[in-house]
């Protein structure tokens, strides 16, 4: 072959191996790691990116009121996984808007600056965690892996990867990564009535359920920790939002005065939640604090003493 043909065939296939090269799928990059202490997981016209956060929340655990129980058990298990030591993936589940999305920014804010890291991936994003694992695998810091408000219909692709990734993939997890999820739904998945047709009773009446029911149980319980959230009694609503008063700077006397809005304001969401308690004393301490507090309670209905005899 002469010189110039072959430098033609040459030209060719790298020609050739550069268009097949665009075929392939885009790979995902890592960020400037000491730009945050937390990252998003997006896809963008379909190319995987790792974006830092450029300003991260910034609540703190003694922020967070009622929920000592569920804060020390999460506590404890970030802080053995900080450490290096056996920790369990966890499934945060209960009641809306009592600080199970915040109580997991909390416990970052704790470690940060022991290496803790957080990356919050959405549920369409599941099925790319073994890539987002691999990426990880062999850095210095530990990630937690965040999934927030999460639940699947059936047939989503993500419910199997997370499934796979939890305990059941042939590649073993890295040691430096932990998946923290929150849910309305115990066992992530919808419940259907006609689930329950395929139980059987066997002959000594002992209840077995149906393959659908253990399928949707499955992905739950591949979580080591469960910690569950339950609605909030009058008191401990009336706590919390007297605590986020007094972050807004509210003196204790307009915190004791805006005891009857408070109550006017769950009454109206249909909620006592912590979430619903700060948005109140948002609210409260933006339209002026203790004078706003004085004020008569929007509405004409009486207000019960204690709503949960309403």
């Amino acid at each position: 072959m002469s010189t110039d043909a072959l430098a033609q065939f040459l030209n060719r296939a790298e020609s050739l191996l550069a268009r097949a090269e665009s075929l392939l799928p885009p790979q995902l990059g890592a960020p400037d790691w000491s730009a945050s202490s937390a990252f998003r997981y997006r896809r963008r016209r379909g190319v995987p990116v790792l974006e830092p956060v450029r300003h991260v929340a910034t609540i703190r655990l003694e922020a967070l009121k009622e929920v000592d129980a569920q804060k020390e058990r999460l506590l404890q298990n970030s802080r053995q996984f900080v450490q290096g030591r056996p920790a369990n993936n966890v499934l945060l589940t209960g009641a809306r808007g009592t600080g199970k999305s915040s109580l997991i920014k909390a416990v970052l804010n704790e470690f940060s600056d022991q290496g803790l890291r957080l990356i919050e991936v959405d549920k369409a994003d599941l099925v790319d965690l073994p890539d987002l694992v691999d990426l990880v695998a062999e850095r210095p810091e530990r990630f937690i892996i965040f999934c927030d408000d999460l639940s699947f219909e059936e047939g989503e692709a993500g419910y199997k990867a997370l499934k796979s990734m939890l305990d059941g993939s042939i590649a073993a997890a890295s040691d430096n990564v932990l998946i923290y999820a929150t849910s309305n739904r115990r066992h992530l998945l919808p419940e259907q009535m006609r689930d329950n047709l395929a139980a059987r009773v066997d002959e000594n009446g002992e209840l077995h359920p149906g393959e659908a029911i253990e399928e949707k149980v499955s992905l739950s319980e591949r979580f080591g920790l469960w910690i569950s959230f339950y609605p909030f009694s009058q008191q401990e609503y009336l706590a919390i939002a007297a605590q986020w008063l007094r972050h807004f700077g509210l003196d204790e006397a307009a915190i004791a005065a805006a005891r009857q809005p408070a109550l006017v304001w769950a009454l109206e969401r249909g909620s006592r939640s912590g979430r619903v308690a700060y948005q109140f004393a948002r609210d409260l301490a933006g339209r002026g604090g203790p004078d706003a507090a004085a004020a008569a309670p929007a509405g004409d209905a009486p207000i019960p003493d204690d709503l949960d005899q309403a």
